[in-house]
């Protein structure tokens, strides 16, 4: 929106051509996206206080977690409102890529909202239900995985590309819809299960948002990406500034998220988030960085489902309970050691990550 007024204004007054660079772009999208978490925040946690739409906490969780009972949620519409506006403002609107994860952002954050308003003001403890709500996922998902694979304009965009191997590019052809539905779903499911601790999911969250916006601008440089020996995907740098945003508003919930929480961010934020790093993951091909980056996700999703394998198959659990956060709290570890140490375990796998772009 705004680049289209400095295009405008820099027709006359050269100073305004600033605003063509991305990276300049891409910090003013950080800082409009954190001003509107901090500034809105406050109001929003109120008024979520006020209609009495608290968090409702398992019987057999760990009894440190009944002081929690109450405690605002629903907190991640602020993150989203924060990822829009700030978009909106800074990114090209007539970039493809931006709006497809500005709807799968959007859609997956209206799939966790009725989930929530389910469970928390109508106090139906099914939510939304496992069946629509994969049913939703799928079609959101899916939608823009069918989308991206027929607006591509080039191999490389529905290509699976294999870090540390530089000649290794796999041609996926219609396989690509699938490839990016799972991740889509995967993940958005996968930021939803670790969201169980105040600020273990969204501090993450902003620093894997972080790396992806890195391999979003060296992806859409012709320069970079030839330097790098990775494959040039005109257009889809914009979302250096998608990502940027991402990051700004996380933070900014973070501030009210940090421990001890004033609100969490409810299935509206967990779902929409994981969504959004799915979907620029898939845009910038780098879907098996994502799993390097987001390691903590890949391990709290592995640790739900290998006990519930080993239960039905053994009747024995592998850990104390899961997701992975819940066994090491119930080993006696405080809950600001868990948050802290998986947040250094994402900044070493960020940094891994980071490192396959010349690793080549």
């Amino acid at each position: 929106m705004l680049l289209y007024l400095t295009e405008k204004l820099a027709e006359n007054f050269s100073a305004f051509n600033v605003f063509q660079y991305l990276t300049f772009r891409a910090v003013l999208s950080v800082v409009t996206a954190l001003f509107i978490s901090l500034l809105l925040g406050p109001a929003m946690i109120r008024k979520l206080g006020t209609h009495q739409i608290g968090q409702v906490v398992r019987d057999d969780g760990p009894p440190a977690h009944f002081d929690k009972v109450g405690t605002p949620t629903m907190g991640g519409a602020l993150i989203l409102v924060a990822i829009v506006i700030s978009t909106l403002l800074w990114a090209d609107m007539g970039n493809r890529f931006v709006w497809v994860a500005l709807f799968v952002t959007a859609a997956f954050g209206a799939i966790g909202w009725i989930d929530d308003y389910r469970k928390i003001v109508d106090k139906d403890t099914r939510g939304m239900g496992s069946g629509p709500k994969f049913f939703w996922q799928s079609v959101a998902g899916g939608g823009a995985a069918i989308y991206l694979y027929a607006t591509a304009q080039s191999p490389a965009e529905i290509s699976l590309i294999v870090p540390v191997f530089k000649d290794v590019v796999i041609y996926l052809g219609p396989w690509f819809i699938l490839l990016a539905y799972l991740m889509v779903v995967g993940t958005s499911n996968a930021v939803n299960l670790t969201d169980g601790l105040d600020g273990l999911a969204i501090m993450p969250t902003v620093m894997v948002a972080g790396g992806l916006g890195i391999f979003a601008y060296v992806t859409g440089n012709s320069v970079f990406a030839g330097y790098l020996g990775i494959p040039y995907i005109p257009g889809v740098g914009e979302l250096m500034i998608f990502c940027a945003a991402l990051a700004g508003g996380g933070l900014g919930f973070l501030w009210f998220n940090t421990y001890p929480a004033q609100v969490f961010m409810g299935d509206i934020g967990a779902l929409s988030l994981g969504a959004a790093l799915a979907i620029v993951a898939v845009m910038v091909r780098q879907e098996i960085v994502l799993l390097v980056m987001g390691g903590v996700f890949v391990m709290e999703t592995a640790s739900v489902i290998l006990q519930v394998a080993s239960f039905k198959l053994t009747g024995k659990r592998i850990f104390r309970m899961a997701p992975l956060h819940h066994h090491f709290e119930l080993k006696g570890w405080p809950e600001p050691r868990v948050i802290v140490r998986f947040w250094i375990i994402t900044l070493i796998l960020v940094a891994i990550g980071l490192a396959t772009l010349k690793v080549r």
